[in-house]
């Protein structure tokens, strides 16, 4: 049974994560840091709860002491050198999502994979179970991927890279060209952004972020033979996610993506806001740079730790 070391509790994915693999014998968390807004009390709770080890105040020290670290941050400008105490100790990390906001994290975490680090992650929506429904037809039955469109809820990009980490999930390892922000709706005080994506392969998709209120995951895809509709399981995304870090863990066939699959749907994003800002020019992935607009996860931590206290 392989030990997970978290860093912070912040979101709903601790927990829920711990009571799926507390079901199973694959693995369990051991061990969590706190330098978050979750309270003592809170965090207490959580050791109590999933009978860990031990709390530690030291990245490096915990590193000595699980198998795998997985960095549960809601602030995702965080994340890098969160995950660096491990990374120099050797120790597998998995990144929740998102696993970065701007251009300089995603290129270091790049330069990192590249060398040999073990970086795992990010949205449980490139691993769920419609998506292996999906590729279980045979090619000749279900046909190319022409097109993908994707709707989400919630935000800009916390949750909405969920919806780009979907179609991320039905191409695999097709490299995106561009992004273009097509525009926004607005039905009474719920706002819609859209925005178009190419791939070198000539698959083009769409995705839709419903700016208020929690959306379904949901996926329309076109191929070359019909067209295939999904609403994602929400009940299930974690689980079959889980099941990809456990089969990897275990030195088992999985299907986890690659820093570049996982940087590859943050660079869509990111040159999606550049377009915004640039009123809808289409962006080149390729030319993103350092200075260009970016997510910020400071000011997300902070919003959302005022609506966990509400």
């Amino acid at each position: 049974m392989f030990r997970i070391g978290t860093v912070n509790i912040d979101t709903s994915h601790a927990p829920s994560f711990a009571e799926i693999l507390e079901k199973g014998d694959e693995g369990r968390y051991t061990a969590i840091y706190n330098d978050a807004f979750r309270t003592d009390d809170e965090v207490n709770a959580f050791i109590e709860r999933f009978k860990l080890d031990a709390r530690y105040s030291d990245l490096s020290e915990m590193a000595k002491n699980i198998d795998i670290a997985f960095i549960q941050s809601c602030n995702w400008d965080n994340h890098l050198a969160q995950s660096m105490p491990f990374i120099e100790a050797g120790v597998p990390v998995f990144v929740d999502k998102p696993l970065a906001g701007n251009i300089k994290d995603v290129r270091a975490f790049e330069k990192l994979a590249s060398e040999g680090k073990v970086i795992l992650g990010t949205s449980a929506m490139r691993y769920t179970y419609e998506h292996e429904s999906f590729f279980a037809l045979p090619e000749e039955e279900r046909g190319n991927i022409i097109h993908i469109s994707v709707m989400v809820g919630v935000d800009e990009f916390n949750y909405a890279i969920h919806a780009v980490e979907s179609i991320m999930g039905f191409l695999g390892d097709v490299t995106p060209v561009s992004t273009r922000f097509i525009g926004s709706g607005l039905v009474g005080d719920v706002p819609c952004d859209s925005y178009y994506v190419r791939f070198e392969n000539g698959v083009t998709a769409c995705y839709h972020i419903c700016k208020k209120g929690w959306q379904p995951s949901t996926a329309l895809v076109m191929t070359s033979k019909t067209s295939f509709a999904y609403k994602i399981d929400s009940n299930k995304v974690y689980e079959a996610m889980l099941k990809q870090v456990c089969a990897y863990m275990a030195g088992k066939p999985n299907k986890l993506a690659t820093v570049k699959q996982m940087t590859d749907s943050i660079k869509i994003m990111l040159a999606g806001k550049k377009s915004q800002v640039n009123g809808g020019a289409e962006e080149l992935i390729s030319d993103l740079k350092e200075g260009d607009p970016s997510f910020d996860g400071g000011a997300f931590e902070i919003f959302y730790a005022e609506s966990q206290r509400k």
